[in-house]
Formats: structure tokens, C-alpha cells, sequence
């Protein structure tokens, strides 16, 4: 073949293969009972494609069709949308599982709140007509139906594959190419992105974490220690009110950093709401600031309002601290941290009541021997001698 006809041959193939490229990949596959999606995506990791069509003018409906091959006949293949990040921890899961007896295969749906799979359960996204298929290729098509809410145009994506040992699901591998399943899906271009990795909403969620630990987990506590009990040293007048103050005041500064980073993980997070955690830190954000704006109102020593200041300052500000150590772990469980953090956590916050302990047995000591002392002192000024001066 002359030198012309090999150019004019690559000329060929070169205009041949983008044809045959636009005709394949997702576009080229099909599915049974007539099932068809006004797009499809193929997805940069583990060879699989999505499918799907999308109504946002009306009921924000959208039908789906996820395709993978699992690594080995038999084995499961996942498709979801995360609500509040890139990664799996929250993702709301339709998971392809072999039926009992190899009678193909079902979907089941997760709604993962860690790291790994609990029992199946009910998402938050309402999902209906789930069903699933294995091809002759092997390759697996989870199918169904999500109700999103009204304006949603982009969305987390998570896919993965695994294999099933003994009717259960094994964890998947953890190669570069399973550890990246996961990015960012437009809903009405069809753009797809990869993000390859945890997302920036696990930063902010363990910002606020740390945040809301340091201050009314660790701050707060200190605090309330150097006010019961430095003031029973008279050489720590006024030292401890300063202690006091300094520690509340920046432990109530941090904490509402912490708590506006909740707010906005809140207003983030579209479908998935931990009423509990959010009402008590909305409960433990409003007590602080009605104990800061309380200083203001602090009565005199003599004054004979202060025993009554006194006693709501006490009880409020100990109910902030208990309750900002239980939603502490309430945000651990959330966040799935290892159990090394909340070990050290626990503890930090046991060191400080053992200190604690053994401060209440040292101030009862000195206070009854300062009224041992008084009694005594009075005892002796009325024993029936009359004063020298009179």
C-alpha cells in the first residue's frame, strides 16, 4: 500500500471512531420492558453508567437506571445520593443483592449513616418501582424512582461494587479506582464530575465537631470548676472570677462558631435532619447567650436579689454543660468518628471530674473547719465573761 493510501486510511478510521464512540458506552445499552431514560452518563470509575430522567418542572421525579459489573458473578453493585456530601457516610443507598436460591437479583435499599452498612431501611428520599437485572455480560442494572425535592439540580453521587460471600455482602475493595466512585451528577445538562474523595462538607462537619467539643465540651466545664471552687482560696480572689469569665467567655465564642457551622451544615443537608442533635444545640445556644447577657444583670453581694441570680446562674449553667457533653457524642455518633476519639474524649472529660472530686472533698474540709473555727471563736466571746471594754 503506497504512503497515500495508509493517510487516507488513518483519514478514515479517524472519522469512523467518534461515530462508533457516540453509539456506544451508555448510549448503546438497552434495557427490558421497555425501559428508556432522556440521558445517560458514563461514569469515570469501576466502568459503570447511569441513566435517568429527571421532571423537575413537577414532581422533581426522578427515574434511574445505574449499571456495573461486580467484581465477581454474583456480588452486589450500589447507586445513591448523598444529600449533604461527596462520600458515603449519609448516602441514600439502592442496593443490588443476588436473591436467595440464585434466582436473580432484588434491590434493597440502605440509608448509610457511617461507614458501613447496617440493616436495610426506609431513605429519606421516597423510592418506588426498585427492581434489578443481570445481562449476559454479567453486567448488573439497579432500576427505580426518587422523589427529590422541588429545585434540585445537582446532586451527590456514590456507586460501588463488592462481592457476596455466603448469601452477605462483603466490603468493597479499597482501590484507588472504588475509593473515587463517587461525584457530582447534573440533573438537567447530564454534566457529571468525579470528586475522588471525601468532599469539603466532612471538613466543615468535623470543624464544627472540634469547635463545638473544645468549647462547651471542654471550656465551658473549666470554667465552671474555677468558679466552685478557686473562690474558696481567699489567696485566689478575685483570680478566679477572671478565670471564670475568660473561660466562659471564649468557650461561649468558639461555641457559636461551632453552632453557626451546624446551622449551615443544616441548610446543606436537603432530606436529612437529626432533630435531636439540632434541638439541643439550639437549646444549649440559647442558654449561653441568656447566661452572657445575664452578667449584665448580676446583682451585688448584699444586694437581696443575688441569692435568687445566684441560684438561676448555677442551675442554667450546669444544664448548658450537660447538655453540651451529651450532644457532643450525639454529634460522634452522627459523624461515625473512631472510637480513639471518643475514647480521648472521654477521657479528657473524666480527668476533669476527677479533678473535680477531689476539689469538692478539699473545699467541704476548709469550709467546715472555717465554721469549726467560727463556732469556737463565738463560743468563746460569749461564756459568760463580759467583754474587757465594758
Amino acid at each position: 500500500m503506497s504512503v497515500l493510501g495508509v493517510f487516507l486510511a488513518s483519514l478514515l478510521l479517524a472519522a469512523v471512531a467518534p461515530a462508533r464512540a457516540a453509539g456506544g458506552g451508555c448510549a448503546a445499552e438497552r434495557f427490558s420492558s421497555n425501559r428508556v431514560y432522556a440521558a445517560c452518563s458514563d461514569l469515570p470509575h469501576l466502568g459503570a453508567s447511569v441513566h435517568w430522567t429527571y421532571d423537575a418542572a413537577a414532581s422533581a421525579s426522578l427515574s434511574v437506571a445505574f449499571v456495573a459489573a461486580p467484581p465477581s458473578p454474583g456480588g452486589w453493585v450500589a447507586w445513591g445520593l448523598n444529600p449533604t456530601d461527596g462520600g458515603m457516610a449519609g448516602t441514600q443507598a439502592l442496593v443490588a443483592l443476588p436473591k436467595g436460591g440464585g434466582g436473580g437479583y432484588e434491590v434493597q435499599t440502605f440509608d448509610i449513616e457511617g461507614y458501613s452498612l447496617s440493616a436495610p431501611g426506609k431513605l429519606k428520599y421516597p423510592a418506588t418501582d426498585l427492581a434489578a437485572e443481570v445481562a449476559a455480560d454479567g453486567r448488573v442494572s439497579v432500576f427505580g424512582k426518587l422523589a427529590l425535592q422541588n429545585g434540585t439540580a445537582e446532586v451527590n453521587q456514590v456507586w460501588q461494587v463488592g462481592p457476596v460471600s455466603s448469601g452477605s455482602m462483603v466490603p468493597h475493595a479499597m482501590s484507588s479506582d472504588n475509593k473515587a466512585a463517587m461525584g457530582k451528577l447534573n440533573l438537567l445538562t447530564g454534566a457529571a464530575t468525579s470528586s475522588g474523595g471525601g468532599g469539603s462538607n466532612l471538613r466543615k462537619k468535623n470543624t464544627h465537631g472540634i469547635l463545638n467539643a473544645v468549647s462547651w465540651g471542654l471550656l465551658l466545664p473549666m470554667g465552671a470548676i474555677f468558679a466552685r471552687y478557686l473562690k474558696t482560696f481567699k489567696s485566689a480572689d478575685p483570680a478566679w472570677f477572671y478565670l471564670h469569665v475568660a473561660c466562659q467567655l471564649i468557650g461561649y465564642g468558639v461555641g457559636v462558631s461551632g453552632w453557626a457551622t451546624g446551622i449551615h451544615l443544616g441548610n446543606l443537608s436537603k432530606g436529612i435532619t437529626y432533630s435531636l442533635h439540632r434541638n439541643i444545640g439550639i437549646t444549649v445556644f440559647a442558654l449561653g447567650t441568656l447566661q452572657i447577657f445575664a452578667l449584665f444583670l448580676r446583682p451585688k453581694k448584699d444586694h437581696k436579689y443575688r441569692v435568687y441570680w445566684n441560684a438561676y446562674h448555677h442551675s442554667v449553667g450546669y444544664t448548658i454543660i450537660i447538655l453540651g457533653i451529651v450532644n457532643i457524642f450525639k454529634g460522634m455518633s452522627i459523624l461515625n468518628v473512631e472510637q480513639k476519639w471518643k475514647t480521648g474524649y472521654i477521657i479528657t472529660i473524666s480527668i476533669l471530674g476527677g479533678i473535680a472530686v477531689i476539689l469538692e472533698a478539699v473545699t467541704w474540709s476548709i469550709v467546715l473547719k472555717r465554721r469549726k473555727e467560727e463556732n469556737k471563736s463565738y463560743n468563746g466571746a460569749s461564756n459568760g465573761h463580759l467583754p474587757l471594754s465594758m
